[in-house]
Formats: C-alpha cells, structure tokens, sequence
C-alpha cells in the first residue's frame, strides 16, 4: 500500500484558521458504511444518531503550552524548543527548530529555565535536558510557552489556549502537544443532553504526541514506524465496553486518538496488562504504538467521529481503515469520494475545521 493512495488536493481556503462559535455548530458529515449514503447535518444533530444503551469515549488529555522559545547561550540567536515527552524528571523528548542543531547546545529561556542538547535520536527528535524537573518545567511552561498549534493556523484566533482545549480535557490530565480535535466539537450542554438519552460517557487519557501527527516519510505504508504515545484506560471503563457490546449496544470513539487507545489497548494480553497494576489500582497505563491502515479489523470501534484530515497522515490512513466495513481494501477510494464530496460542499478542513461521522 502506497504512500501516495491517501493524497488528495485541498483548496487552501477550505483549511480553518479558527473554530466555529458555538463548538456544537461546526457542521457534520455522516457517512453510512453500509449503503455508503451520505448526510449533511450540524454537530449538534449527533444527538440522532447515539442510542441508549452506546458508549461515547472520548479523550480527556489537556493540552499544555509545549512550544518554548529560547535563545542560544554565545550566539543570542533564537531557538525553538518542543516538548514532547518527559523521559527521566529533568531529560525530555523535543523537536528542535533552526538550521543550527547540534549537541551540547545551551538555550535559554525565560523565568531562569534553561537546558542543553544532548543527543540526535536520529529520528527527528532530540533528547534535552533542562535544569527544572517536570514539574517544575511545566510550571514555567504554563507561563512562557506557546499553545502548539499547527502551522497551517497562520494567526492565532484570541483566547486560543482554550480554543484549542476540549471542555472536557482533565486537569490532572495534561501531556498532550496537540488537541484531540474531534472532541474539540463538543460542548457542556450537548454532553448533557447526550447523557440524558441514556449513552454512556467514558474518557480514555492518549497524550497526544508524535505517533498522532508525524508525518509519513516512506513510499510503503507499511514501513512507518509510531512513534509510542502513553495512554490511560480505567478497568471499569473497559468492562462497560465489553457489555455494552453483549448487549447490543455500540462504542462510539470521538477522534482517532480514542481509537487508537482502545484498539490499542484491545491488541495487549489481558494478562500482561492487568500484570501492570499495583494493589488496588484500576487504570492500565501502557505505551501505545499502534498503527491502523485499510486492512486492519477494529475490535472494539463501532463508530467513529472524526476530523477531516491532512493528506498522507496515519489519521487519514485510519479513517480510511475504518470506513471500509467489509474490510476488502477499499477504504481509500471510498475516503476520498467523501473527501471530494466535502470538498464540493465546502467543508472546513483540519484542527479547527468541521466533523465526520462514520457509522
């Protein structure tokens, strides 16, 4: 399977460069893999297509303000810093901006944080070590840094750091460096609503991460190596899921993440999973590097609600996956009849563009 079978041509002024206010009234595309018809609604008419007795999962990771901007110790000159993952307490995974990048390389930054470039991964990553253990770092980061939005928002829309934050993310949740998108439609209000026809709302922690938005570099798809992201599932929450699903009803995952931490999670051995848990904890909490293209039979996603998404991503490559019920491969031409049919009907596209819904 080929790189090229999940491109597709955008018109620049379809790409949204901030929400829709309200979230719920973004509009809806509605996909029926079983017939392939195709409805335009607004979000706020989810609402008609969730049944008592489904389960709505949705990510609740918080954003934080990942991009720190620094200068280099010697030369002044300005340097972007991007946390991704904490390793050790003061030693973190990052993306590195400029030309110049080369280890044992000083940058400071603001409220005395500083830190040095320590070693190349070699995989467009860099390993940093600061002089603030975590916690301590993601104080100051809350200070200085920069909502990571992506760079196809050329001008930040204001009061943007909670524009780019679901309603739901979690307080003790933060880890994410980027917005599980999907979940970014939904409001108070339509979550009530949802919960008073009898769905059930279960949350799942995927701190979003490179797995989610690196780019694909090789021409098989099947090559592409993910990137880990830690993810948090609560026991009782999958036991809900399973009988749910005895009983009829359906898991609904909001956004590609939720998806790949349930099938994530579905993928491990029951054993080697519950061999992780201390005494008297519930949440299995494991490494997820799952990568789901046309082929790949969900296990526990019955619906899907979805972004529109850049070409050649993982996202898209899961979509496509997943619009494909009969899973005969054809996943990549029926997403891009959608794509197109959006496209048509001028849909907004990406991050803060509209949604997708695939039952």
């Amino acid at each position: 399977m080929k790189l090229q079978d999940f491109d597709y041509n955008l018109p620049k002024e379809l790409i949204a460069q901030k929400p829709k206010v309200p979230r719920d009234s973004s509009r809806l595309l509605v996909f029926n893999r079983e017939n392939h018809a195709i409805e335009h609604r607004r979000f706020f008419n989810i609402i008609d297509y969730l049944e008592k007795g489904d389960i709505l999962v949705l990510n609740n990771s918080k954003v934080f303000p990942a991009r720190l901007i620094g200068k280099k110790v010697g030369t002044g000159g300005k340097i972007e810093v991007f946390l991704l993952h904490n390793q050790e307490q003061k030693i973190w995974q990052c993306l590195v901006g400029g030309s110049v990048r080369q280890e044992n390389l000083a940058v400071q930054f603001l409220q005395g944080l500083n830190c040095k470039i320590k070693k190349n991964n070699n995989d467009g990553t860099w390993l940093v070590e600061f002089n603030k253990n975590k916690t301590e770092l993601m104080k100051i980061a809350e200070r200085i840094g920069q909502v990571p939005t992506p760079p196809y928002i050329k001008k930040l829309p204001a009061g943007v750091k909670q524009k780019y934050q679901t309603v739901f993310a979690g307080a003790d949740k933060v880890g994410s460096v980027a917005a599980p998108t999907a979940g970014l439609h939904f409001t108070k209000s339509l979550l009530k609503k949802i919960k008073r026809k009898g769905v059930q709302i279960e949350y799942v922690t995927l701190h979003v991460g490179l797995g989610t938005f690196a780019p694909v570099k090789v021409d098989n798809i099947k090559k592409h190596k993910m990137h880990s992201e830690r993810t948090e599932v609560d026991i009782n929450t999958m036991q809900k899921i399973a009988r749910a699903k005895t009983e009829g009803g359906r898991v609904i995952a909001v956004g590609t993440t939720s998806a790949r931490a349930l099938e994530g999670i579905a993928a491990r051995p029951a054993l080697e999973l519950l061999g992780q848990l201390c005494p008297g904890e519930t949440k299995l909490k494991t490494d997820i590097d799952i990568f789901i293209y046309p082929g790949y039979k969900f296990k526990i996603v019955d619906a899907l609600i979805t972004n529109f998404h850049l070409p050649k991503s993982t996202l898209l490559m899961l979509v496509s996956a997943f619009v494909d019920n009969k899973n005969n491969r054809r996943g990549t031409s029926l997403v891009k009849n959608i794509y197109q049919t959006a496209i048509k009907k001028k849909y907004r596209f990406f991050s803060f563009g509209d949604a997708m819904l695939v039952i």
